[in-house]
């Protein structure tokens, strides 16, 4: 397995396992071997005043297990109940096919492919919220 690589722009922050690690001034190539390390880039972070709508708190809640401040065990029924309430809403076959891929990696423990599956739903909410207001 090559695990994952990561392209870090030149000061970006990125969360791996609870230690914040800061880029140098050139951009740089990261190879992250160890299976399973917890890894949110800090540009892609939710900050708590953020979490407003129904998928930004799912989001949140895996980003939460991401950076080690719940454990993930205690999070698996609160992200699970989340993209059940999520699938009662968004029901097209893309949006499907999000949380179905969202659901596989909760089970699995695979809170970033959660996360990243989770988070390609947030343009479409954002659409949908947006029509509703109109």
């Amino acid at each position: 397995m090559s695990g994952l690589v990561l392209k870090l722009a030149p000061k970006e922050r990125v969360l791996i396992n609870g230690a914040v690690i800061e880029n140098g001034d050139r951009r740089s190539r990261l190879a992250i071997m160890t299976p399973n390390a917890n890894i949110l880039r800090l540009r892609d972070a939710i900050h708590p005043e953020e979490v407003n709508t129904p998928v930004r708190r799912v989001c949140y809640i895996a980003q939460l297990v991401l950076s080690g401040d719940i454990d993930p065990e205690e999070a698996r029924m609160q992200l699970l109940r989340g993209i059940e309430q999520l699938s009662q809403v968004l029901k097209d076959h893309d949006s499907r096919a999000q949380l179905n891929a969202a659901t596989l990696a909760v089970i699995e423990n695979q809170h970033y492919q959660a996360l990243k599956a989770l988070r390609t739903l947030l343009p479409r909410e954002e659409r949908l919220l947006a029509a509703g207001a109109s």
